[in-house]
């Protein structure tokens, strides 16, 4: 059973639920299984699952508080998610249906710059001092920023194609999972973004770190500065079923409110999915496909609009959540969702598109980075001391003109003393840390 703790540790919740399975198949009694078990699939969002096995600790530990009260919280998660599945509507009304923002006051006191139409390097430089300093910015100037970012990535293709121009390069990040401290000595390492020095964020820019809503806010106005030269792809995080779980959606009630979060969603699910840089790297959040078929042209065509929320299946959802594994062919995903793909699924795959590799992001890797698959599948994260529990370091790389790859690999820095997942589920929170 300390095989099942380690995977949980690793976030390898599928392999947790292997091992736990397996536990309880030799010893129907070990009720160790049957919490940790548990405790994977609820990591997974499989709470009908996990709440039998709660139900079986509950019953064999009547005096396990903790037991109890993941218990109630996922009975509460269910009944939630019945109830908003029982509500959805086609074509719901966007959260911003009635909010006149351009006659929102902002009073007197707001000791900020303030944001007119347009965004400017000033405001940014005068937001991130207010975050360093724990303070927000007002909530009419979230609403301008999410509002225009949401159109923005609207309007571009599913994935995006990017040449890096003449004496000019892009840093490509991986997960920053509210890390903001961390994000700023990116910038501080590497240079700020500008028209000249392009950025791309591969996915997971929210939950777990608890300044979320900061690193947020702070690439969407970035995006709102320079659209052209700042990029955003969609992460397994990106999504709701994963912001009501890992603290996104509390953290946003907690210092704005429920709509912020609620349009932050609409223009998560509008977010692209992949980029392609010099036409020789596919940068995209999780990795490759269960189809040898699928091609660039695919997901080109992909219309990420019909489908608000990746789901169990099909591109969107593989796209966000494959891993690579060193073994060839395809086999299960360690997490329990998605799937793994072997050196054989990259090569081909690269050799089929004209692509020199595969970028990608979406684990945590000690020293920030690690080029696998010969050479053909790269993982790039950039959240060092990830959770404060993880002793790995972070990286970034740089691509210039040439599209030669420079790796960059920084240390975490200190931040307040405010612990990840402070706005998690509760139930998750006891579990987790």
């Amino acid at each position: 059973m300390g095989r099942a703790q380690a995977n949980i540790k690793l976030e390898a919740y599928g392999f947790a639920v292997a091992d736990a399975t397996k536990a309880i198949e030799l010893d129907a009694g070990n009720v160790k299984a049957y919490y940790r078990r548990a405790v994977a699939n609820t990591a997974i969002l499989k709470h009908n699952e996990a709440i039998r096995d709660w139900k079986v600790v509950v019953k064999k530990n009547p005096n396990d508080k903790n037991a109890k009260l993941q218990f109630a919280e996922c009975e509460k998660i269910v009944k939630r998610d019945a109830f908003l599945k029982a509500i959805e509507i086609g074509d719901a009304p966007s959260a911003a249906e009635g909010l006149d923002v351009e006659n929102m006051a902002v009073e007197d006191s707001y000791d900020g710059v303030r944001l007119e139409k347009e965004m400017t390097p000033e405001f940014i430089e005068d937001m991130i001092k207010r975050f360093k300093d724990g303070k927000k910015i007002h909530r009419k100037y979230v609403y301008q920023i999410v509002l225009a970012v949401k159109e923005l990535v609207y309007n571009e293709p599913t994935m995006v194609e990017y040449e890096v121009p003449e004496d000019q390069k892009i840093t490509v990040c991986g997960d920053t999972h509210g890390q903001f401290f961390d994000l700023l000595e990116i910038f501080r390492l590497n240079g700020f973004p500008s028209a000249t020095h392009s950025y791309l964020f591969n996915g997971d820019f929210v939950d777990r770190g608890s300044w979320s809503t900061e690193v947020a806010l702070t690439l969407y106005a970035y995006k709102w500065l320079y659209p052209k030269t700042f990029f955003l792809n969609r992460g397994n995080h990106e999504t709701d079923d994963m912001n009501r779980m890992y603290g996104f959606e509390g953290e946003c009630r907690a210092k704005y409110n429920e709509r912020i979060f609620k349009l932050f969603s609409e223009s998560f699910s509008a977010l692209p999915l992949a980029t392609l840089i010099g036409r020789k790297f596919f940068v995209l959040h999780g990795g490759l496909f269960s189809n040898d078929d699928i091609s660039l042209d695919d997901v080109r065509k992909l219309n990420r609009h019909k489908q608000r929320q990746p789901g169990q299946s099909g591109l969107m959802m593989e796209m966000l959540w494959t891993d690579p594994q060193p073994a060839p062919g395809r086999g299960p995903s360690k997490r329990g969702v998605g799937l793994q793909f072997g050196p054989d699924i990259t090569k081909r795959f690269c050799e089929k598109n004209g692509l020199e590799a595969v970028i990608r992001s979406h684990e945590v890797r000690m020293e920030g980075y690690e080029v696998e698959h010969d050479g053909r599948c790269i993982t790039v994260f950039s959240a060092p001391k990830y959770c404060d529990s993880t002793e790995n370091k972070g990286a970034y790389i740089n691509i210039g003109p040439e599209l030669k790859l420079d790796f960059h690999k920084f240390e975490a820095v200190p931040h307040p003393d405010i612990k990840p997942m402070a706005y998690a589920s509760n139930g998750l929170q006891s579990m987790m840390m």
